[in-house]
């Protein structure tokens, strides 16, 4: 067990009796931003939801209050930081459900989730807090207060710990605010969000179950097969798109620096692609299949069986093989080519044999990364909306 992580559990101020010790508190402050109208929330979310929003109209039950969190979390180098997040409070709602969305990849620190920025998947936050749920939504380490942070991309208990640390700031806070909470909790999220959610998961049922009642979760399009997309990327064609190779480049600098290889980039990528990411990092600009900007030593080495300490932290952060004893909905579509559906498919049969009896895989048809985004959101609200 990691040093950061030890430190996370065993962070404990004071007891109540010997059977009942209290956790650190989590929580900094929390400002207020606006409050908003549902009639605002419907002109942002309906241009988004095309056939959908007629049912988003008749959804939309509440005006709501925005809020900036600031809490207290731990680094993957075992260092505490203040970090921050977004929550969005039904008004006038009564008694609330509390749902944690994690949003997806952001190359830009600007698009934040706390700073409710125009055009962002801030807007899924206002949408679910209109619907009636008390809705928190982390920035993440390297987002909004912690943006001096290198953010843990895809990194499973980088991402788990401090959206588990939040999750317990904002129980603070509407404790504090008396707010009539029915002790609920779901969990959702796409894309980067869609791992994170199923790393939160994972962590609250292993070591917060007393902490939170999760009833639910939603997780689309997820990469939860790190192992397999390794092998895929490392020798098969992929689609080739500048933002695709971004986001594989950045798993590669994260585990780098986490897992402390010190590797350069011209260990993993071939000229002139690796003095660019050693100069400009993921927002480097390179089309091809990802294969193709790969070290050929490299790629032998892989191949040949060698690279164990890559393969190991891949494996590591593998989600696809775990009992949970949550209502877990895994949506991707299978024409998805950023994100390939093989990644939910794998994590739903290998949860299903490892003993999960609560797991469902919804498959788009013809989906891609970008057209599954609708079908999540409705199967999200359906799923939540199926437990009243």
């Amino acid at each position: 067990m990691k040093k950061w992580y030890f430190l996370l559990l065993i962070a404990f101020v004071s007891c109540k009796n010997s059977d009942e010790p209290e956790l650190a508190s989590r929580l900094v402050d929390v400002q207020e931003v606006k409050e908003m109208k549902k009639a605002e929330v419907l002109a942002l979310a309906a241009p988004l939801m095309g056939d959908l929003a007629p049912l988003i109209g008749g959804a939309l039950k509440h005006d709501i209050k925005l809020y900036k969190v600031r809490y207290t979390t731990i680094t993957t180098d075992g260092k505490e930081i203040v970090a921050s997040g977004a929550l969005v409070m039904p008004i006038g709602a009564g008694k609330v459900r509390l749902l944690s969305i994690q949003h997806g990849t952001q190359f830009e620190e600007s698009d934040a989730p706390s700073y409710f920025k125009s055009g962002t998947e801030s807007l899924l936050a206002l949408f679910m807090g209109a619907v009636g749920f008390a809705t928190a939504m982390p920035d993440y380490v390297g987002y909004g207060e912690s943006k001096a942070e290198p953010h843990p991309y895809e990194h499973a208990e980088g991402l788990a710990v401090p959206a588990v640390d939040y999750l317990l700031a904002v129980k603070e806070f509407m404790k504090e605010a008396k707010t009539d909470w029915d002790n609920r909790l779901y969990l959702a999220g796409y894309s980067a969000g869609g791992y994170a959610t199923l790393a939160t998961q994972k962590l609250i049922e292993a070591s917060f179950s007393k902490e939170f009642n999760l009833v639910a979760s939603s997780c689309g399009a997820g990469a939860y097969n790190k192992s397999l997309l390794l092998d895929l990327f490392v020798n098969e064609p992929t689609a080739g798109e500048a933002n695709h190779n971004r986001s594989y480049i950045w798993v590669l600098q994260t585990y780098n620096r986490i897992y402390n290889w010190k590797k350069p980039m011209s260990y993993f990528f071939k000229e002139p692609y690796a003095s660019a990411i050693e100069k400009d990092g993921y927002k480097v600009n390179f089309t091809g299949s990802f294969n193709t900007l790969l070290n050929p030593t490299f790629v032998s080495s892989y191949n040949g069986g060698g690279e164990e300490e890559v393969r190991k932290a891949f494996k590591e952060n593998d989600l696809t093989h775990w009992k949970s004893l949550t209502q877990t909905l895994l949506v991707h579509g299978d024409a998805d080519t950023y994100v390939p559906y093989i990644n939910s498919k794998t994590a739903y049969e290998g949860m299903t044999e490892a003993g999960s009896p609560k797991v469902n895989l919804v498959t788009v048809k013809g989906g891609t990364h970008e057209s599954s985004i609708q079908e999540f959101i409705l199967r999200t609200y359906i799923q939540f909306g199926a437990n009243p």
